[in-house]
C-alpha cells in the first residue's frame, strides 16, 4: 500500500496548526512541516501531533521552501496544505483508492473566504493541485505551480480556507510578486497575481493597471485563470466607477464567458450601479440586470468553474427579489427572497420582514 505524507511549509501559524493539524491527522501517516522562522507556539502545536520538523531560511521564495519541505518526506505520495486550511469533507479511504489508482495528481477543493467591500463574508471555490507523487516539485515564488507531467483531476476533499480574511498576507505576497513581475514584465499569470492581490487588497486604482496589461496579454482560451481574472476586472471598474470600459469588456465577454454564473452576477451587479450613477445614460441596460440574475440561477452553482457560493444560487435569488421589490412586484420579490432564505441568506430574511410590513 501507497504512503502518504502530509507536508506543510509554516511560520507563525499558532492561530490556526492545531486546528488544520487536528483535521488533516487521519488523512496520512506521517506529517512533515517546515518551519522557515516562527517566534510563536507554532512548532510546540506541530511536536504534538509527532510531526517530523526541518527548519528553513527564508528566502522570499514560496516554491524553494515547497520543495525543501518535499525532500524531507520519503512517502511515496505527498499531501500539500497551508495551516490555514481545515479539512470539511473526506477520508483517508478517498486519497488512497486516488493514489492507488494511479495516473493523475489530485486537486482538493477549497472554500476561500472573504471579505467583500460592504464588509460581507462571502465564500468562493477554487481547485487547487495539493497531492503530488513523491519527485514532483514547484516552481513560482509565489502562488506557487506543480512541475509534474501527471495530468490532474478533482480529489474528494473539500477544505474551508480564512487566510484571505488575515492582516498583512496580502502585502507580503504582492512584495514577492512585484519581485517576480521585474523579471519577467509580460509573465500574464504573474499580472494576474498582481491584479487579484492588488484588487483583494481593495487598491482598486493600483489593480487597474496590472489587470489592463493581464487582459491585453493572457491568451483567449487555455488558461484556467482567465476567466477568474476578467471577472475581477469587472469589478474593479465597477468600484473605479469606469463604466464604459466595463461595458466594453461584458461585450467582447459574452460569448467565452456565458456558461458562468459568476459573470453574469457581475453584469447584473455593473447594470444595477451603472444606472443608479446616471438613469438617463445608461436606462437601455435595465432589462438586462433582470435577465443577469436570471441567468446565474439558470446555471446555478457549479463548484468547478471557481466562482462565489451563491452567485449561482442565493446571492443571484436575493437581487432579483430586491429587483422585483423595487418594481413593486411584492409577490415575485417575496418567491425570491424566500428562495433566498432557504438557503441561509440572512438578509432575505429581513427583506421578507419588511415586505410583508408593507
Amino acid at each position: 500500500m501507497k504512503t502518504i505524507g502530509l507536508v506543510m511549509i509554516v511560520k507563525n501559524e499558532g492561530r490556526s496548526l492545531q486546528k488544520c493539524l487536528a483535521r488533516a491527522k487521519n488523512l496520512v501517516d506521517e506529517i512533515y512541516i517546515t518551519d522557515t522562522g516562527s517566534t510563536d507556539q507554532t512548532i510546540e502545536i506541530a511536536e504534538k501531533f509527532h510531526a517530523h520538523i526541518s527548519h528553513f531560511k527564508w528566502s522570499g521564495d514560496f516554491a524553494a521552501a515547497r520543495n525543501y519541505a518535499l525532500a524531507q518526506s520519503p512517502c511515496d505520495w505527498n499531501l500539500i496544505l497551508d495551516a490555514d486550511e481545515y479539512l470539511i469533507s473526506g477520508k483517508r479511504k478517498d486519497i488512497q483508492r486516488f493514489v492507488e489508482k494511479g495516473g493523475h495528481a489530485g486537486a482538493i477543493q477549497r472554500q476561500d473566504s472573504y471579505r467583500e467591500t460592504n464588509g460581507e463574508i462571502s465564500k468562493s471555490h477554487s481547485y487547487i493541485t495539493r497531492l503530488i507523487p513523491r519527485g514532483a516539485s514547484y516552481e513560482g515564488r509565489v502562488h506557487e505551480q506543480v512541475i509534474s507531467s501527471l495530468p490532474i483531476a478533482p480529489l474528494p476533499l473539500i477544505f474551508e480556507h480564512d487566510g484571505y480574511l488575515q492582516d498583512g498576507k496580502g502585502e507580503r505576497n504582492l512584495e514577492i510578486l512585484l519581485q517576480e513581475l521585474e523579471e519577467t514584465p509580460e509573465d500574464p499569470y504573474v499580472l494576474y497575481q498582481v491584479s487579484r492581490t492588488l484588487w483583494l487588497m481593495k487598491d482598486f486604482e493600483r489593480a487597474d493597471r496590472y489587470f489592463e496589461e493581464f487582459y491585453g496579454l493572457t491568451p483567449k482560451t487555455g488558461t484556467g485563470y482567465r476567466t477568474g481574472g476578467v471577472i475581477s476586472y469587472i469589478y474593479n471598474l465597477l468600484e473605479l466607477k469606469k463604466y464604459e470600459k466595463g461595458f466594453e469588456i461584458i461585450e467582447l465577454e459574452k460569448g467565452r464567458l456565458a456558461p458562468y454564473a459568476d459573470y453574469h452576477f457581475a453584469c447584473g451587479t455593473f447594470y444595477t450601479q451603472a444606472i443608479f450613477s446616471d438613469v438617463q445614460r445608461y436606462v437601455n441596460y435595465l432589462p438586462l440586470i433582470e435577465q443577469s440574475y436570471m441567468r446565474c440561477l439558470e446555471i446555478g452553482e457549479v463548484p468547478e468553474h471557481e466562482g462565489v457560493l451563491g452567485n449561482g444560487s442565493f446571492k443571484a435569488a436575493y437581487n432579483l427579489g430586491v429587483w422585483y421589490e423595487v418594481n413593486g412586484d411584492s409577490k415575485k420579490a417575496l418567491n425570491y427572497y424566500r428562495m433566498a432564505q432557504a438557503r441561509g441568506y440572512q438578509p432575505a430574511k429581513e427583506r421578507i420582514k419588511a415586505v410583508l410590513k408593507a
